[in-house]
C-alpha cells in the first residue's frame, strides 16, 4: 500500500457518502463506514475484487457486458460516472458511481476512489411502484435523468404514449435540488384554450365573468419545485408565446393584472408528437422548443425493452388484480411477442382484463390471448400500396401518379391521428406532412 493510503482512509471515513478504495487489479483496500453500512453489513470486503463484491462477476465488469468506470477512466485519465446495478444485501439495487485516480509521485494512478450512491428512483425487480427495469435502453435512459436532475436545466421527455412519461419526470424531480418542493402537473391537452392562461399563470377578482376572487395559477402553486408540462406540443401557439416569456427570463403577469410576477420554477415537458415536423410546419414556435428542450431525454418503447416486460408485468398485476395471481411461463412467453403499440398503459390494461378473465389462481397464456383479442381496436385499416412503401425514403421528391392515389385512400380510412398515420406508413411525421403538401399542391395544380 502506498503511504499516503492511511491519511485518504481517514478522509473518506468522515464522508456521509458510501466510498471504496481498490488499486489497479480491482481489489477493494478499504471501504468508509458508510460503504460498510449500506452494501456490506456483518461482512468484509477487503482483499476482494470490485466486480466480484458489486456484481458477482468472475470478471471486469467491461469483459461482462457492462460499462466499467475504471476502464474508462483509465483511458481518459479523468473521473468518470456511470449508472450500475449493484447487489446489495437487500437484493439489487442502481447505484451512480463516480470514479476518481489517485496518482503517485510519479503521476501514474496507484488507487481509484469510487463513491457510490444509491438512486432510489427506480429498480431492476419487481416493484409496488417507480421506474422498473434493466434493459440497455431503460438504463441509458434513467444514467440520463440521474445527470439532468440535480442540474437546473429544463428537460424534454420524448417517446410514444404509454412509456411512462409522467413517471420519468417524477423521477427527475425527486433526484433534483428541489425534491422537497412541489412538483405539479400540467395536462395541456385538457385544457381548453380559453382557461390556458388562467390556469397557468392564475387570475385577478374581475378579470373575466366569473371571475369573483382572485386565484393563483399552477406556476405560483410549483414555485420552488418543477412544473411537469405534459403533451406540451398541444399547448395553443398563442399561448407559446407567454410560456417563453416565463421560460426566458422567470416572469409572468396573472390574467387581469399589470403586476409583473417573478417564479421560481424547474421545468420538465413531455410530448409524443413530433415537435420537429411542428416547427417546420408552423404549429411550434422554434424558440420555445430550444428553450424546452435543454436536455432532451428520450424515453424507449416497450417492444425495444422487451426484456422488462416479464418484470413490469409482475409489478402491475400486483397493482391491478383484485387477488394475487401468478403469471404461467407461457402467459409471459406470449406477452414477451407482443408489440405492445399502446406501450406499459396498455400491457397494464392487457393484465387487468387478463385478471379479470381468470378464475383460477393462474393467468394462462389463453387467458393473456383472450385479453389481447378483447383490446384490438376495430378492423385492420388498409396497408399502403407499393408505390407508397417505395417512396418513403424519398420524401422530398414530387409525388408520382400512384404514390399519390395510395396516400388519398389511406387519408380517406384513416380515423387517427397524423402521428399514428406516419408510424403505419414507416416514415417520420415530417415526412408525411411534406407529402400532405405535395398532395395539396398537386390538387391545386389539377
Amino acid at each position: 500500500m502506498s503511504s499516503v493510503l492511511p491519511e485518504l482512509v481517514s478522509f473518506l471515513e468522515g464522508l456521509p457518502e458510501p466510498h471504496i478504495v481498490f488499486d489497479r487489479q480491482y481489489r477493494i483496500v478499504a471501504a468508509n463506514g458508510a460503504y460498510r453500512q449500506q452494501f456490506s453489513p456483518g461482512g468484509s470486503v477487503i482483499g476482494r475484487t470490485c466486480y466480484e463484491v458489486s456484481h458477482h462477476f468472475d470478471r471486469p465488469c467491461d469483459q461482462a457486458g457492462e460499462s466499467c468506470p475504471l476502464a474508462r477512466s483509465r483511458q481518459s485519465g479523468q473521473r468518470e460516472r456511470v449508472l450500475h446495478l449493484h447487489h446489495t444485501p437487500r437484493g439489487e439495487a442502481y447505484v451512480n458511481i463516480e470514479l476518481a485516480p489517485v496518482r503517485d509521485a510519479s503521476g501514474e494512478a496507484a488507487f481509484y476512489v469510487e463513491k457510490m450512491e444509491p438512486l432510489r428512483i427506480a429498480e431492476g425487480r419487481p416493484a409496488a411502484q417507480g421506474l422498473i427495469g434493466r434493459a440497455p435502453a431503460f438504463q441509458e435512459m434513467l444514467a440520463l435523468v440521474a445527470r439532468v436532475g440535480p442540474s437546473q436545466a429544463s428537460v424534454l421527455l420524448l417517446g410514444e404514449s404509454g412509456t411512462g412519461k409522467e413517471l420519468v419526470a417524477r423521477a427527475v424531480h425527486e433526484v433534483s435540488l428541489r425534491a422537497s418542493r412541489p412538483l405539479v402537473v400540467v395536462d395541456c391537452a385538457s385544457l381548453p384554450e380559453t382557461l390556458f392562461e388562467s390556469e397557468l399563470f392564475g387570475h385577478e377578482k374581475g378579470a373575466f365573468t366569473g371571475a369573483h376572487t382572485s386565484r393563483p395559477g399552477l406556476v405560483e402553486a410549483a414555485s420552488g419545485g418543477t412544473l411537469f408540462l405534459d403533451e406540451v406540443g398541444d399547448i395553443p401557439l398563442l399561448m407559446q408565446v407567454k410560456l417563453l416569456r416565463l421560460l426566458e427570463n422567470g416572469t409572468y403577469r396573472r390574467v387581469g393584472s399589470t403586476e409583473l410576477r417573478r417564479a421560481d420554477v424547474r421545468v420538465v415537458s413531455a410530448t409524443h408528437r413530433d415537435l420537429d415536423a411542428m416547427v417546420a410546419d408552423g404549429r411550434f414556435r422554434e424558440d420555445l422548443y430550444y428553450r424546452l428542450s435543454t436536455f432532451p431525454i428520450r424515453l424507449p418503447a416497450l417492444r425495444e425493452r422487451r426484456e422488462d416486460i416479464p418484470l413490469l408485468a409482475k409489478s402491475l398485476l400486483e397493482r391491478v388484480a383484485p387477488r394475487r395471481l401468478q403469471l404461467a411461463r407461457e402467459a409471459l412467453a406470449r406477452l414477451a411477442a407482443h408489440d405492445f403499440p399502446g406501450n406499459v398503459r396498455e400491457l397494464r390494461n392487457v393484465l387487468e382484463r387478463a385478471a379479470l378473465l381468470t378464475d383460477g389462481e393462474r393467468i394462462e397464456a389463453a387467458q393473456i390471448e383472450q385479453a389481447l383479442a378483447v383490446g384490438r381496436r376495430g378492423t385492420a385499416r388498409p396497408q399502403p400500396g407499393p408505390a407508397l412503401q417505395a417512396s418513403t425514403a424519398g420524401s422530398g421528391q414530387p409525388l408520382r401518379d400512384a404514390e399519390r392515389e395510395a396516400l388519398a385512400a389511406m387519408l380517406a380510412s384513416h380515423r387517427g391521428s397524423r402521428a399514428e398515420l406516419a408510424r403505419q406508413l414507416g416514415i417520420s411525421e415530417r415526412s408525411l406532412y411534406r407529402k400532405l403538401r405535395a398532395l395539396e399542391d398537386a390538387g391545386k395544380a389539377s
